[in-house]
Protein backbone atom coordinates (compact mmCIF):
# COMPACT_ATOMS: atom_id res chain seq x y z
CA UNK A 1 0.00 0.00 0.00
CA UNK A 2 2.83 2.27 0.60
CA UNK A 3 4.37 1.71 -2.67
CA UNK A 4 0.66 3.51 -4.14
CA UNK A 5 0.49 7.28 -4.96
CA UNK A 6 -1.06 9.65 -2.43
CA UNK A 7 -0.95 12.37 -5.67
CA UNK A 8 -3.17 12.74 -8.80
CA UNK A 9 -2.16 13.00 -12.05
CA UNK A 10 -3.44 15.89 -13.84
CA UNK A 11 -5.61 13.86 -16.11
CA UNK A 12 -7.37 12.14 -13.26
CA UNK A 13 -7.99 15.80 -11.68
CA UNK A 14 -9.50 16.97 -15.05
CA UNK A 15 -12.12 14.11 -15.25
CA UNK A 16 -13.00 13.48 -11.64
CA UNK A 17 -16.48 12.11 -11.90
CA UNK A 18 -19.69 13.78 -10.78
CA UNK A 19 -20.91 10.56 -8.94
CA UNK A 20 -18.66 7.34 -7.32
CA UNK A 21 -20.10 4.23 -5.67
CA UNK A 22 -18.60 1.92 -3.45
CA UNK A 23 -19.45 -2.02 -2.82
CA UNK A 24 -17.48 -1.65 0.49
CA UNK A 25 -16.61 -5.55 1.19
CA UNK A 26 -13.37 -7.41 2.90
CA UNK A 27 -14.53 -6.70 6.74
CA UNK A 28 -14.62 -9.72 7.85
CA UNK A 29 -11.73 -11.43 5.59
CA UNK A 30 -9.93 -8.80 7.00
CA UNK A 31 -10.61 -9.90 10.54
CA UNK A 32 -10.42 -13.34 9.64
CA UNK A 33 -6.57 -13.09 8.30
CA UNK A 34 -6.02 -11.55 11.64
CA UNK A 35 -7.72 -13.83 13.71
CA UNK A 36 -9.73 -10.79 15.09
CA UNK A 37 -13.72 -11.29 15.58
CA UNK A 38 -15.20 -10.19 12.37
CA UNK A 39 -16.89 -7.13 14.25
CA UNK A 40 -13.71 -5.93 14.10
CA UNK A 41 -13.58 -5.95 10.65
CA UNK A 42 -16.55 -3.67 11.05
CA UNK A 43 -15.28 -1.50 13.34
CA UNK A 44 -11.91 -0.98 11.40
CA UNK A 45 -14.13 -0.22 7.95
CA UNK A 46 -15.77 2.80 9.59
CA UNK A 47 -12.31 4.78 9.58
CA UNK A 48 -12.19 3.24 5.29
CA UNK A 49 -15.33 5.14 5.45
CA UNK A 50 -14.25 8.42 7.22
CA UNK A 51 -10.93 8.80 4.55
CA UNK A 52 -13.61 7.76 1.26
CA UNK A 53 -15.51 10.51 2.44
CA UNK A 54 -13.01 12.70 2.97
CA UNK A 55 -11.28 12.33 -0.28
CA UNK A 56 -14.14 12.67 -2.36
CA UNK A 57 -14.93 15.84 -0.90
CA UNK A 58 -11.53 17.35 -1.45
CA UNK A 59 -11.66 16.12 -4.98
CA UNK A 60 -14.70 17.89 -5.52
CA UNK A 61 -16.84 14.37 -6.38
CA UNK A 62 -20.68 15.38 -5.56
CA UNK A 63 -22.15 12.27 -4.93
CA UNK A 64 -20.24 9.12 -2.48
CA UNK A 65 -23.07 6.06 -2.58
CA UNK A 66 -22.12 3.84 -0.40
CA UNK A 67 -23.43 0.02 -0.20
CA UNK A 68 -23.75 0.19 4.06
CA UNK A 69 -26.37 -2.68 4.54
CA UNK A 70 -28.00 -4.47 2.07
CA UNK A 71 -31.48 -6.46 2.34
CA UNK A 72 -29.76 -9.67 2.23
CA UNK A 73 -27.65 -8.87 5.41
CA UNK A 74 -30.58 -9.21 7.70
CA UNK A 75 -29.66 -12.33 6.97
CA UNK A 76 -26.57 -12.63 9.59
CA UNK A 77 -26.09 -13.53 12.84
CA UNK A 78 -28.84 -11.83 14.83
CA UNK A 79 -25.83 -10.15 17.44
CA UNK A 80 -23.81 -9.22 14.15
CA UNK A 81 -26.15 -7.18 12.70
CA UNK A 82 -27.13 -5.74 16.24
CA UNK A 83 -23.93 -4.85 16.69
CA UNK A 84 -23.71 -3.39 12.94
CA UNK A 85 -26.53 -1.57 13.57
CA UNK A 86 -25.16 0.32 16.89
CA UNK A 87 -21.99 0.83 15.12
CA UNK A 88 -24.20 2.85 11.87
CA UNK A 89 -26.16 5.11 14.78
CA UNK A 90 -23.06 5.58 16.75
CA UNK A 91 -20.96 6.61 13.33
CA UNK A 92 -24.18 8.88 12.69
CA UNK A 93 -24.02 10.25 15.99
CA UNK A 94 -20.11 11.05 16.12
CA UNK A 95 -19.41 12.12 12.82
CA UNK A 96 -21.84 15.28 12.85
CA UNK A 97 -18.93 17.63 13.25
CA UNK A 98 -16.15 16.35 10.99
CA UNK A 99 -19.43 15.62 7.99
CA UNK A 100 -20.41 19.69 8.95
CA UNK A 101 -17.06 21.09 8.43
CA UNK A 102 -16.63 19.25 5.22
CA UNK A 103 -19.69 20.75 4.07
CA UNK A 104 -21.62 16.60 3.09
CA UNK A 105 -24.78 16.80 3.04
CA UNK A 106 -26.21 13.37 4.18
CA UNK A 107 -29.17 10.66 1.81
CA UNK A 108 -30.39 7.55 2.28
CA UNK A 109 -32.00 4.78 0.28
CA UNK A 110 -33.40 1.49 0.85
CA UNK A 111 -36.17 -0.13 3.23
CA UNK A 112 -35.03 2.39 6.14
CA UNK A 113 -38.47 1.25 7.82
CA UNK A 114 -36.80 -2.18 8.58
CA UNK A 115 -33.95 -0.02 10.55
CA UNK A 116 -34.33 0.01 14.31
CA UNK A 117 -36.31 2.47 15.61
CA UNK A 118 -33.02 3.96 17.37
CA UNK A 119 -31.02 4.23 14.05
CA UNK A 120 -34.07 5.66 11.73
CA UNK A 121 -33.78 8.81 14.58
CA UNK A 122 -30.36 9.14 14.60
CA UNK A 123 -30.51 9.26 10.45
CA UNK A 124 -33.16 11.98 10.63
CA UNK A 125 -31.50 13.86 13.29
CA UNK A 126 -28.01 13.75 11.38
CA UNK A 127 -29.52 14.62 7.57
CA UNK A 128 -31.63 17.91 9.78
CA UNK A 129 -27.66 18.57 11.23
CA UNK A 130 -26.34 18.73 7.43
CA UNK A 131 -28.92 19.98 5.41
CA UNK A 132 -27.52 23.22 5.11
CA UNK A 133 -24.72 21.56 3.35
CA UNK A 134 -23.76 22.13 -0.40
CA UNK A 135 -20.89 20.37 -0.59
CA UNK A 136 -20.41 16.33 -0.88
CA UNK A 137 -23.54 14.43 -0.96
CA UNK A 138 -23.31 11.41 0.54
CA UNK A 139 -25.74 8.70 -0.01
CA UNK A 140 -25.68 5.67 2.12
CA UNK A 141 -27.21 2.68 1.15
CA UNK A 142 -29.28 0.96 3.96
CA UNK A 143 -31.37 -2.24 3.88
CA UNK A 144 -30.93 -1.82 0.18
CA UNK A 145 -31.19 -4.17 -2.70
CA UNK A 146 -31.51 -3.41 -6.47
CA UNK A 147 -33.93 -5.67 -7.07
CA UNK A 148 -36.23 -4.41 -4.40
CA UNK A 149 -35.53 -0.96 -5.65
CA UNK A 150 -37.19 -1.77 -9.09
CA UNK A 151 -40.07 -4.15 -7.67
CA UNK A 152 -41.25 -1.24 -5.50
CA UNK A 153 -40.72 1.10 -8.64
CA UNK A 154 -42.37 -0.86 -10.82
CA UNK A 155 -45.67 -1.19 -8.03
CA UNK A 156 -45.76 2.40 -7.92
CA UNK A 157 -46.21 2.73 -11.20
CA UNK A 158 -48.38 -0.18 -11.69
CA UNK A 159 -50.71 1.27 -9.05
CA UNK A 160 -50.60 4.74 -11.51
CA UNK A 161 -51.51 3.12 -14.49
CA UNK A 162 -54.79 1.51 -12.41
CA UNK A 163 -55.66 4.89 -11.40
CA UNK A 164 -55.58 6.07 -14.67
CA UNK A 165 -52.64 8.80 -13.86
CA UNK A 166 -50.05 7.04 -16.43
CA UNK A 167 -50.62 4.87 -19.63
CA UNK A 168 -48.76 1.49 -20.20
CA UNK A 169 -47.48 3.27 -23.64
CA UNK A 170 -46.08 6.49 -21.83
CA UNK A 171 -43.53 3.96 -19.82
CA UNK A 172 -40.27 4.40 -20.62
CA UNK A 173 -36.85 4.09 -19.47
CA UNK A 174 -37.16 8.33 -17.70
CA UNK A 175 -40.68 7.09 -16.27
CA UNK A 176 -39.07 4.29 -14.44
CA UNK A 177 -35.82 6.13 -13.22
CA UNK A 178 -38.01 8.73 -11.53
CA UNK A 179 -39.71 5.90 -9.25
CA UNK A 180 -36.10 5.12 -8.19
CA UNK A 181 -34.81 5.34 -4.73
CA UNK A 182 -31.91 7.46 -6.97
CA UNK A 183 -34.46 9.87 -9.00
CA UNK A 184 -32.92 12.85 -7.50
CA UNK A 185 -29.52 12.03 -8.37
CA UNK A 186 -27.32 11.29 -11.70
CA UNK A 187 -26.37 8.08 -11.91
CA UNK A 188 -22.50 6.27 -10.71
CA UNK A 189 -19.86 7.08 -13.42
CA UNK A 190 -17.87 4.75 -11.02
CA UNK A 191 -18.24 1.64 -9.00
CA UNK A 192 -15.40 0.58 -7.09
CA UNK A 193 -15.79 -2.89 -5.62
CA UNK A 194 -13.06 -3.84 -2.85
CA UNK A 195 -11.74 -7.35 -2.12
CA UNK A 196 -11.01 -8.52 -5.55
CA UNK A 197 -14.74 -9.89 -6.26
CA UNK A 198 -16.12 -9.70 -9.62
CA UNK A 199 -19.71 -9.14 -9.10
CA UNK A 200 -21.96 -6.13 -8.33
CA UNK A 201 -24.37 -7.85 -5.48
CA UNK A 202 -27.87 -6.07 -6.55
CA UNK A 203 -26.74 -2.74 -6.06
CA UNK A 204 -27.70 -0.04 -8.13
CA UNK A 205 -28.40 -2.34 -10.85
CA UNK A 206 -30.37 -0.18 -12.95
CA UNK A 207 -27.89 3.16 -12.38
CA UNK A 208 -25.02 1.33 -12.89
CA UNK A 209 -25.95 0.30 -16.45
CA UNK A 210 -23.27 2.39 -18.23
CA UNK A 211 -20.64 3.10 -15.22
CA UNK A 212 -17.26 2.23 -15.48
CA UNK A 213 -16.42 -0.72 -12.60
CA UNK A 214 -13.38 -1.08 -10.71
CA UNK A 215 -12.18 -3.70 -8.62
CA UNK A 216 -9.45 -4.08 -6.29
CA UNK A 217 -7.83 -6.58 -4.39
CA UNK A 218 -7.46 -4.58 -1.25
CA UNK A 219 -9.72 -5.29 1.77
CA UNK A 220 -12.36 -2.23 2.47
CA UNK A 221 -10.54 -1.88 6.00
CA UNK A 222 -7.58 -0.83 4.54
CA UNK A 223 -8.82 1.09 1.63
CA UNK A 224 -7.73 5.22 2.01
CA UNK A 225 -6.93 7.68 0.13
CA UNK A 226 -4.17 6.21 -2.39
CA UNK A 227 -6.47 3.29 -3.31
CA UNK A 228 -9.19 5.85 -4.09
CA UNK A 229 -6.37 7.78 -6.02
CA UNK A 230 -5.37 4.38 -8.04
CA UNK A 231 -8.90 3.48 -8.55
CA UNK A 232 -9.89 7.15 -10.15
CA UNK A 233 -6.55 7.09 -11.98
CA UNK A 234 -7.79 3.80 -13.92
CA UNK A 235 -11.28 5.52 -14.32
CA UNK A 236 -9.73 8.00 -16.21
CA UNK A 237 -7.99 5.47 -18.88
CA UNK A 238 -11.45 4.53 -20.04
CA UNK A 239 -13.02 5.60 -22.80
CA UNK A 240 -16.69 6.16 -22.01
CA UNK A 241 -18.54 5.27 -25.49
CA UNK A 242 -22.14 4.48 -24.10
CA UNK A 243 -22.71 2.04 -26.86
CA UNK A 244 -22.07 4.63 -29.78
CA UNK A 245 -18.14 3.95 -31.24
Amino acid sequence: MASQSAHLSNRAKELIPTHVAIIMDGNGRWAKKRNYPRIQGHRRGVDSVRAAVRTAGELGIQYLTLYAFSVENWNRPKNEVDTLMKYLARYLKNEIKELNRSNVRLEVIGQIYRLPEFVQEQLKATQEALSSNNGLTLILALSYGGRTEIVEAVRSIAGKVRKGILEPEEINEQVVTQHLYTRNWPDPDLLIRTSGEMRVSNFLLWQISYAELVVTDTLWPDFRKPQFYKALEEYTQRHRRFGRL
